[in-house]
C-alpha cells in the first residue's frame, strides 16, 4: 500500500516537474488522450484544469461586497442576540471566524489565487420580527485578481458557525440569498446586484 502511494506521488512529481518545462506533451502524450468512452453517452469523460493566468493583469484596487441571510426559530434568534450558548459569544466567534476564511480562501476553493487582502470584516444585521440574521462581507485587495470568492467564503463561514454554535438549540436554521452586492475594480469593471 505504502509502495503504491510513493509511487504515485513520485509520478504526480515528475509531471509537475515535466510540465514547468513545457515537456508533458511530448513526454506523456498518452495521458493527455481523452478516456475512450462510449462517445454517445454526452459524458466529459476528461477535464483539464488549470489556475487562470494573472500575470499579465494590472495591479488595482479590487473592494467586493457579499450579503447572505440566515434565518431560525425564536429560540435561535434569543442565543444569537442574548449570547447565551456553552461555546461562547455566537456573533463575535462567527465574525472571527468569517474574517480568518477570507484568508484561507485559496486553501479552500481549488483554483482560487492567494490574495493578500488588505481588508476583510464581516457584521451583521438582526431583525427581531423576522427571526433573521444577515451577515454582511466587505474585502479589499490591490491585486491582478478581484477579491468576490473571499468575501463569499467569509459570509458562508460566518452563518455556518453560528449554525455550528446554535444546533444544540435547534437545528431548523436555513442558510440563503448569498450574492455578491457590489464590486468595484479589475478588468471585468464595477458590479452592483
Amino acid at each position: 500500500m505504502m509502495k503504491k502511494r510513493l509511487t504515485a506521488i513520485l509520478f504526480i512529481l515528475g509531471l509537475v516537474l515535466l510540465a514547468s518545462c513545457g515537456k508533458t506533451e511530448e513526454a506523456v502524450p498518452e495521458l493527455l488522450e481523452p478516456v475512450r468512452g462510449k462517445p454517445d453517452t454526452g459524458v466529459v469523460t476528461r477535464q483539464d484544469f488549470m489556475v487562470t493566468d494573472v500575470y499579465t493583469g494590472a495591479m488595482t484596487p479590487k473592494v467586493t461586497q457579499v450579503y447572505m441571510e440566515g434565518s431560525g426559530t425564536v429560540e435561535n434568534f434569543t442565543v444569537w442576540n442574548g449570547k447565551k450558548v456553552k461555546k461562547g459569544d455566537v456573533l463575535t466567534v462567527a465574525q472571527v471566524a468569517g474574517i480568518m476564511s477570507t484568508r484561507k480562501t485559496a486553501d479552500l476553493i481549488p483554483m482560487c489565487h492567494p490574495l493578500g487582502l488588505s481588508y476583510a470584516t464581516v457584521t451583521f444585521e438582526v431583525d427581531e420580527e423576522a427571526c433573521t440574521i444577515t451577515a454582511i462581507c466587505d474585502a479589499t485587495t490591490e491585486g491582478k485578481t478581484g477579491v468576490e470568492m473571499e468575501a463569499l467564503t467569509g459570509v458562508s463561514v460566518a452563518l455556518l458557525t453560528i449554525y455550528d454554535m446554535c444546533k444544540s438549540v435547534d437545528r431548523r436554521m436555513v442558510m440563503s440569498d448569498i450574492h455578491l452586492v457590489e464590486k468595484t475594480g479589475g478588468k471585468s469593471g464595477d458590479f452592483v446586484f
